[in-house]
């Protein structure tokens, strides 16, 4: 990952993830992510924030994006996906001569930014978010959508179906259950909804490349992360 970056307008990155947290601050122009944490919709002074295996797509405005990003201490997690802070400029020109400095300042200026208006595959990926053992027939009967219109219509903005990105949440959720806390791992599973420990083993497998067990040994102390801001 680039510490800056600049895109061309109507550029298009394929949906992917990163092994670490990291938060992209938007100097100029303007980008929408889809991942994660829903759709955000990002402009100069607005910052876009990563837990570790995020996944997300971008798609940029006419326009293009100019963007520092800043790489999160794993102990740094967010409860939300984008923020603003006060004065973009100063934090980038602090980067230029440290950037540990400069993560320090973007983070005391962290405020949670109103990302707009949601429709309906907006909020169905809040609720898999927060939920990922809902039942996808449920939501679309709630919701008056036909299932196959909630596939179709959430797969366009997220280039996969809602079945995929609840299975994703739910590895998620395990993983950082894993890294933070010293839960037996089959505590783990039945926690997160998975059948087993070994059906949660292939899902952190696939999700970070590694499984349940090695996290476990590369973090020794489990311990409550602490929030930025």
């Amino acid at each position: 990952m680039k510490i800056c970056e600049t895109w061309q307008g109507g550029a298009f990155v394929p949906r992917h993830r990163h092994a670490q947290g990291y938060a992209a601050l938007v100097l100029r122009g303007a980008y929408e992510e889809c991942g994660s944490k829903g759709r955000l919709r990002a402009g100069a002074g607005n910052v876009l924030l990563h837990d570790a295996f995020d996944a997300h797509l971008d798609r940029f405005a006419r326009q293009g994006a100019e963007i520092v990003n800043f790489p999160l201490s794993a102990r740094i997690r967010v409860p939300f996906g984008i923020a603003s802070v006060s004065n973009a400029d100063e934090i980038a020109r602090a980067a230029e001569r440290d950037p540990a400095a400069a993560c320090e300042m973007l983070c005391a200026q962290l405020h949670e930014y109103e990302n707009g208006p949601a429709d309906w595959p907006d909020r169905l990926a809040a609720d898999l978010a927060d939920e990922p053992n809902r039942r996808l027939d449920e939501w679309a009967s709630q919701h008056g959508l036909a299932e196959e219109t909630v596939s179709r219509g959430f797969r366009k903005v997220f280039e996969m179906t809602p079945a995929a990105f609840r299975a994703e949440a739910r590895a998620r959720r395990a993983y950082l259950r894993i890294v933070e806390t010293s839960l037996p791992l089959a505590a783990v599973a039945a926690e997160t909804g998975f059948a087993d420990q070994a059906h949660m083993t292939r899902a952190v497998r696939l999700l970070t490349g590694a499984p349940p067990a090695r996290w476990r040994r590369s973090i020794p102390f489990k311990t409550e992360r602490a929030q930025a801001g």
